[in-house]
């Protein structure tokens, strides 16, 4: 089994900043998500979960941030794989833990959070930026 590599992708106008540390078993997704073709932009990142989770040993932590001030319909579809593969590790046993941090300001972004928190029984934190400083 080869050594899992980071994903470091930069933001774009369109599509978020994907930062997946696998020594610190944490990724963070940061960004607009409105991409020509989402399937295409988050195959690879559902790959490499899959990858990652293989491999993963028993016991460690899993945390992933999200901050999605805009996301669109094909994104959102990405974005259900992903937590659908958290949700499977989940219920495997892996220890799997989400964080969404949004902007107070932007109602449409807490109802997005909310919308992706209610079929998932893991740990799913929805919190304001302002209570992050």
């Amino acid at each position: 089994m080869g050594t899992i590599q980071a994903i470091n992708l930069e933001a774009t106008r369109s599509t978020p900043e994907i930062r997946f540390d696998p020594a610190a078993n944490r990724l963070s997704i940061d960004g607009q998500s409105y991409p020509e073709n989402a399937f295409a932009f988050y195959q690879p990142l559902l790959q490499w979960i899959d990858d990652y989770f293989e491999q993963l040993a028993p016991g460690i932590e899993v945390s992933v941030e999200l901050q999605l001030p805009y996301i669109n319909t094909t994104s959102t579809k990405c974005l259900l794989m992903l937590l659908d593969k958290l949700q499977a590790a989940y219920e495997d046993g892996l220890r799997v833990a989400v964080r969404w941090l949004y902007d107070e300001d932007n109602e449409s972004e807490l109802e997005c959070a909310e919308e992706f928190k209610e079929d998932l029984t893991l740990p799913f934190q929805i919190i304001p930026k302002t209570a992050e400083q």
